[in-house]
């Protein structure tokens, strides 16, 4: 509705238009069409691959969770920080999930009204050319027979009969129309683009549906231990929704050696840079034994769980002594390697609680290759163990194993244990090489006996690997399909023996042009090969019905 409004300084009569209100339907409606669109779809991608930045920076608890303790324990608020916004459960987020979804949404939003619209397309014939096919961006024109104006629609007709062959040939859906031949191709570069986004969506939902029925699980193994797939003997366990742990498959998996290769003659930034990764691991399933090499993104497969190598560090032997020499501790101890250093200096725990007395706890430092550095300070300078070296600090008292409150197997709850002090009093500064024995202040001693490595392995269980490898393909395929075939119109028209030959392009086809200049090269030699052919067939007529009449008259 409009209304009339008086402009006093004007002294003239408006008509000014009151718009109506959306209200809470025409809302939704409108965020609906805007969602939908491809637009708000390819922005909703870019968010998802920014959202899953911190990801690929940050430890995630899923892979492992002793990285992120690390984490946390060396960044304090700042840590607890990130962690408070989900960082180191970036996947599983509620703000990357919201995001996904909504992607989600709107491929469904965009691909369901796209393919019926694509599907009715097919489905029709090619357009009339237009009147004027001189303004197309490829146009060529050409005399294309001559004759006599009794022939001269036949040689039309004709000339129309070989462009309609030749496009069919060129993988064009052609019509026959009075006067032209309306040609079309590249409907498979929308079929592309639409396989793309369903193949696309398929493998969201297939993600989604393998988290329901899936597990994830983790594990440290050092070299000699044996995994049995059971649920207490994973270090951190993620079943899918649905998922009952009671039939975990059954399997053992056994770390018979690891051998880890890091260039020491790459100059610069590469020097100790790490090549090869190799775990050579034994699996038992259904009483059968097998012996495989496992490496990064080259998984094992057995009792139908993939097993995947995501992490590798040290596992310095260390033996503990108590004060009446009884062997309190002993064993290798899993050291987690700090991620932004290239010569794996790594921080460990060494927790006794069965020492006679107090219980003892160490922290520590293991350095593959310990060098000093310029300012006196030590330092791994090479990630493989040319020159192992063994810092550590130790307290006594007690470690809260007790009371029944968890805590990380990598760290010490020193609040209610004393820092051990040397002779002077000063903090006990515990350094060993390897094979080299310290005491203690109260009469025990710690003994670095050897290193061995040790592999973190990822192990799960999709169901939905299939389909998921299906979706991979087809989102492939269908990127092909809609990069490289271009969608294409053509029109062929003769009038008076003045053939027009024009084209246009559906989106960027920078080959538009070239494909009109050969179509009419084609039909131009196809022409005159043609109209020569038929010249030659009528001689022959012509001389055959002359033998007739020369015949005929012989035998008179």
């Amino acid at each position: 509705m409009a209304k009339k409004t008086t402009d006093k300084k004007a002294g003239s009569s408006k008509a000014a238009v009151t718009l109506p209100q959306l209200g809470f339907i025409g809302m939704c409606r409108w965020a609906w069409r805007q969602l939908t669109t491809m637009r708000v779809a390819l922005i909703l991608l870019l968010v998802l691959a920014m959202a899953a930045i911190p990801g690929s920076l940050l430890p995630q608890r899923i892979q492992d969770p002793g990285r992120v303790n690390t984490f946390l324990e060396s960044n304090g608020a700042w840590g607890q920080f990130l962690d408070t916004i989900q960082m180191f459960d970036v996947y599983s987020s509620i703000w990357f999930s919201s995001v996904y979804l909504l992607l989600m949404v709107s491929l469904i939003g965009c691909v369901i009204p796209r393919s019926a619209q694509h599907w009715k397309a097919m489905r029709s014939a090619p357009p009339k050319a237009p009147k004027r096919l001189g303004r197309m961006p490829g146009y060529e024109t050409f005399t294309s027979a001559s004759g006599s104006s009794e022939s001269r629609e036949a040689a039309d007709q004709n000339f129309l009969d070989t462009a309609q062959a030749r496009l069919k040939k060129l993988g064009y859906r052609t019509v026959r129309n009075t006067d032209h031949v309306a040609a079309e191709r590249g409907y498979l570069r929308e079929t592309g683009n639409l396989v793309f986004h369903i193949a696309l969506l398929v493998a969201t939902l297939t993600m989604a549906i393998g988290s329901l029925f899936g597990y994830e699980g983790q594990r440290i193994l050092v070299e000699g231990d044996t995994f049995t797939n059971s649920l207490v003997a994973y270090d951190s366990f993620d079943p899918g929704t649905y998922y009952d742990a009671d039939n975990l498959p059954d399997f053992r998996l056994k770390l018979d050696d690891f051998d880890a290769t890091f260039d020491d003659q790459a100059p610069g930034s590469q020097f100790g840079q790490p090549r090869t990764f190799d775990a050579e691991v034994t699996t038992t399933a259904d009483g059968t034994s097998e012996k495989h090499t496992l490496r990064v993104n080259e998984p094992v497969r057995v009792g139908g769980a993939g097993v995947y190598l995501t992490g590798n560090g040290y596992a310095p032997e260390v033996t503990v002594k108590d004060a009446k020499g009884q062997v309190v501790q002993s064993g290798p101890q899993v050291f987690i390697p700090d991620g932004g250093d290239p010569g794996y200096t790594s921080e460990g725990v060494i927790k006794v609680p069965d020492s006679a007395g107090a219980q003892m706890g160490f922290v520590g430092v293991f350095l593959p290759t310990a060098t000093q550095n310029e300012n006196g300070e030590l330092v791994s300078s090479f990630a493989g163990p040319r020159n192992p070296y063994l810092v550590m600090s130790g307290y006594t008292g007690d470690l809260g194993l007790d009371d029944g409150t968890p805590q990380s197997v990598y760290t010490i709850d020193a609040e209610n244990m004393t820092e051990m002090t040397d002779s002077s009093g000063n903090p006990l500064l515990i350094q060993l090489t390897e094979g080299e024995t310290q005491q203690l202040p109260d009469g025990g001693s710690v003994t670095f006996d050897g290193i061995k490595r040790y592999i973190a392995v990822d192990i799960s269980q999709d169901p939905t690997q299939g389909l998921m490898l299906a979706s991979a393909i087809a989102v492939l395929l269908g990127l092909g399909l809609s990069l490289f075939i271009p969608r294409r119109r053509m029109w062929v028209r003769i009038k008076d023996g003045q053939a027009e030959v024009a084209a246009l392009a559906r989106g960027e086809d920078p080959m538009v042009e070239r494909a009109t200049k050969d179509l009419a090269k084609n039909l131009t030699e196809e022409w005159a090969n043609d109209s020569e052919g038929r010249a030659a067939g009528h001689r022959i007529a012509g001389d055959r019905a002359a033998g007739d009449r020369a015949a005929g008259e012989t035998n008179d």
